[in-house]
């Protein structure tokens, strides 16, 4: 399953849709870490090695970003809340400087 999904990336050569990068100022690397089961009530859990390796503690908050494509999801991503608004300031600061 993981070839699949990067042999997909590879050719859309675009990840996340559109090219974004994860707003770090980094391009996006990607990779499928984990695979989760929802259960009935909606709930999932985020393995232990991959919370350690995004630095999710107990108590943090995640934002739930979406992408669709012709109307449907394509594209899930979990990031910390406290980095929207460093990404809102940085999309935004200059745009807001213009008006100034």
């Amino acid at each position: 399953m993981k070839n699949a999904m990067a042999e997909e990336n590879t050719n859309t050569g675009k990840c996340p849709p559109g090219g974004t990068s994860c707003g770090c100022g980094q391009a996006a690397v990607c990779s499928v870490e984990a695979v989760l089961s929802v259960d009935e009530r909606g709930q999932m859990v985020l393995p232990k090695d991959v919370r350690e390796k995004a630095g999710i503690r107990p108590g943090d908050r995640l934002a739930l970003i979406t992408w669709e494509r012709d109307g449907e999801v394509c594209c899930l991503v979990l990031m910390k809340a406290g980095s929207l608004s460093g990404m809102v300031k940085r999309v935004l600061g200059p745009l807001m400087s213009e008006q100034e």
